[in-house]
């Protein structure tokens, strides 16, 4: 696929907070030519200036932001760092994806969230952990529950890892989600709750079958912990990712 593989910068969010900069140019030295970043309201213009130098595009972005600063500061922030992708990465309570009139005010929530989107030209999406999966309904999980709720413009941005977790057969829940899938997080580990995380493809996680159920999907590394020095797992997920999928 055309779009490279990039990297929710979550992953280093301690280096990050230390020399933003140097650790953008760490990753483009390893080979990585998109980030996601995860707060596009921290200096978006020093962000761009800085992923323009190192030749890195933005896929997309995690707009935590959205509950806490005005919709407006926070597109107008989306669209200075490169990307018209905004994506909720949490905030909800987790209780409201175990009942369907939970779900329902989760959707509406969302679409709301979509809604003001729109005015800037821009998507929502949604970006999932355990415990939309584990809730079930007459066997589909809440994410797919969640999914039918939306409007056709929000889109998913599925954590591989997290679905395992939560009990899925991950390849048949994004042959499930079809085309409302737009992103994958690619993680690995050892597949429980409260365990760091590896390199993709020293875990546990079956990642070709997953990668191969959305081939469409643009592919985002994040770990969001790791036990060993955590730029040399990105770059195994890096070498291990571009191997796979014969990516340059």
């Amino acid at each position: 696929m055309a779009t490279p593989l990039s990297i929710q910068l979550y992953t280093l969010r301690d280096q990050i907070a230390a020399d933003r900069d140097g650790t953008l140019t760490r990753l483009a030295e390893i080979g990585y030519r998109s980030v996601e970043p995860y707060d596009p309201t921290a200096d978006p213009a020093g962000f761009r200036k800085t992923a323009d130098e190192l030749g890195l595009s933005v896929t997309s972005t995690h707009a935590y932001a959205l509950f806490s600063k005005d919709a407006g500061e926070v597109f107008d922030a989306v669209g200075t760092i490169g990307t018209d992708l905004a994506i909720i990465p949490g905030g909800i309570e987790h209780e409201e994806f175990t009942t369907r009139d939970g779900l329902r005010r989760v959707a509406d929530r969302l679409n709301g969230f979509a809604a003001k989107a729109a005015e800037h030209g821009m998507r929502i999406g949604y970006h999932n952990h355990w415990w939309e999966i584990e809730p079930r309904f007459e066997g589909r999980t809440a994410l797919e529950e969640l999914a039918g709720l939306l409007a056709p413009e929000v889109f998913l941005e599925v954590d591989t890892y997290w679905a395992a977790v939560g009990g899925a057969d991950v390849p048949e829940l994004l042959r499930s989600l079809g085309d409302r899938v737009l992103a994958l997080h690619v993680k690995d580990g050892p597949g429980v709750k409260g365990e760091p995380h590896t390199a993709v493809g020293q875990g546990t996680i079956d990642v070709p079958s997953i990668l191969a159920a959305a081939p469409e999907a643009v592919r985002i590394v994040e770990l969001d912990t790791c036990a060993g020095d955590v730029f040399e797992a990105v770059a195994g997920s890096h070498a291990y990712l571009t191997a796979l999928e014969g990516r340059s």
